[in-house]
């Protein structure tokens, strides 16, 4: 029934259908499916100029997916019609309700990274809910003197390294603290 609406939308606007995108028994909730796929590189190979779809939540599952698709879609120049949510960015009204979709989607996004942000500064101040501090740990200070001996004696980086059972990072690591001091 939904494919036949879609057909008659399309007839009705005097659009040719290029396409049926189709995921039969495949879950929608699913940001990569093989019909969708195939819809995305069509849209790359400009093989439509209008996506039409029943609903926002038969093309996809979460807004951010939605949104991610709808800004592909407006940067290739292809519209995008949802019968049911009477969405149509081929007129004013519908590209005016993209613009307010896509400002809350960058809304969005600021603010996941602002709490991201937020987060790491109160970890870095406070530790982690473990109680374990963020990153790696420190080598033992003797090893750490260990290491600074043995670069000091010419020892490479690699031998040092072996030698003392630490990464060549955390001797390079030292050798630019030396270099620096």
């Amino acid at each position: 029934m939904q494919t036949r609406e879609l057909e008659q939308f399309a007839a009705a606007r005097g659009w040719n259908m290029a396409d049926s995108y189709l995921d039969i028994g495949i879950c929608g909730a699913k940001d990569r499916r093989p019909e969708l796929d195939r819809l995305m590189a069509d849209a790359h190979r400009r093989k439509f100029d209008v996506v039409i779809v029943w609903k926002f939540d038969r093309f996809a599952r979460s807004v951010s997916h939605l949104l991610r698709a709808l800004e592909t879609f407006n940067a290739l120049g292809i519209a995008f019609v949802s019968l049911s949510e009477q969405m149509d960015t081929t007129t004013p009204t519908g590209k005016m309700v993209f613009t307010v979709l896509g400002a809350v989607a960058e809304l969005e996004r600021s603010m996941i990274a602002e709490r991201v942000r937020a987060g790491m500064v109160r970890a870095r101040a406070n530790g982690t809910r473990s109680g374990k501090p963020i990153g790696r740990p420190r080598i033992k200070s003797e090893t750490e003197q260990a290491i600074r001996v043995l670069l000091r004696g010419g020892k490479g980086i690699c031998s040092t390294a072996a030698a003392v059972g630490v990464g060549v990072a955390t001797v390079q690591r030292i050798k630019c603290e030396l270099s620096r001091a």
